[in-house]
């Protein structure tokens, strides 16, 4: 089932000054853009949405998934992946294995990993140590893994910055066509008008 993602009059603060407010619901695979001057509180915003808000933040309003008022649930339970601007993958593990790391236990992890390689274009890199990829193919495998994770909505921070423009333009519509695909409520994080203009949604200014 497709779910939608819904902040219900929230509103941030430091302390006691109020940042801003937002209302709006974002449909199954569609992108919300979020932009705004340094420090303005976007990637606070994905914190507390993730579930991961720390003093001296804190946030009034609601925040739904579908039907399900998940506001209080701790992180593991709301299903909310998120990419920030660096890859993160474990320099330890394989390809696959960075990307099984998030699947939900199993049969056939391997051969699931395998198949999502094969459609990004990555074939016969399972093994391949992480630190052997470029930073296209980090973005794509960082992806992946949380793809792989089944999550029902997804939070990119910055995801393209590190990339030079042209490797920037295509992984960047690798990533909102398979947002599309796999029907997730997204919001995007960037200072690039580019990125906003790409994922042809809602843009607000914070």
């Amino acid at each position: 089932m497709c779910n939608h993602l819904r902040l219900d009059k929230v509103s941030l603060f430091r302390d006691n000054d109020k940042l801003f407010t937002i209302d709006t619901d974002i449909a199954a695979g569609d992108i919300l853009t979020v932009m705004g001057a340094s420090g303005a509180g976007k990637s606070t915003l994905l914190n507390w949405v993730v579930g991961q808000l720390e003093q001296p933040f804190h946030a009034t309003g609601n925040l739904f998934l579908g039907k399900e008022n998940i506001t209080l649930l701790p992180t593991h339970q709301r299903h909310i992946g998120i990419l920030y601007q660096d890859a993160l993958l474990f320099e330890h593990l394989t390809v696959a294995q960075n990307i099984m790391f998030g699947m939900p236990k199993g049969d056939n992890r391997h051969e699931k990993a395998t198949k999502l390689l094969i459609d990004i274009g990555l074939e016969g890199m399972e093994k391949r140590s992480v630190e052997t990829l470029s930073g296209g193919q980090k973005a794509r495998v960082a992806l992946l893994r949380v793809i792989a994770s089944m999550p029902k909505a997804i939070l990119l921070d910055e995801p393209f910055s590190k990339l030079d423009a042209e490797l920037r333009t295509s992984t960047r519509q690798w990533v909102f066509d398979l947002i599309k695909q796999h029907q997730l409520p997204t919001i995007l994080v960037t200072h690039d008008p580019d990125d906003a203009a790409a994922a042809n949604g809602k843009i607000l200014e914070i």
